[in-house]
């Protein structure tokens, strides 16, 4: 599951900042690596919000500064909406 949320948030993050897929690592910084600003932040967390169909709270948004926090924030919504869900 990881690959592919992963993968849809590369994607997301090429549509917001212009860069390409290949250009976006785990590693790479929102801010000083893809020039997002805080509109682009916002963009960004609203189109994972709607893939994803999770809520991301606002003041999360300025402590994600890696693609890789974006998937480890993501998945651990995944698995709290999972286990509500089963509860």
């Amino acid at each position: 599951m990881a690959d592919n949320v992963q993968k849809e948030i590369v994607s997301i993050v090429s549509d917001v900042t212009g860069f390409e897929p290949d250009e976006i690592t785990p590693e790479s910084n929102f801010y000083d690596d893809l020039e997002v600003d805080s509109v682009k932040a916002i963009e960004i967390a609203v189109a994972i919000e709607k893939r994803f169909k999770v809520t991301v709270r606002d003041e999360e948004i300025p402590n994600i500064t890696t693609v890789k926090q974006a998937v480890d924030i993501v998945e651990k919504l995944l698995e709290e909406k999972e286990d509500n869900v089963q509860a």
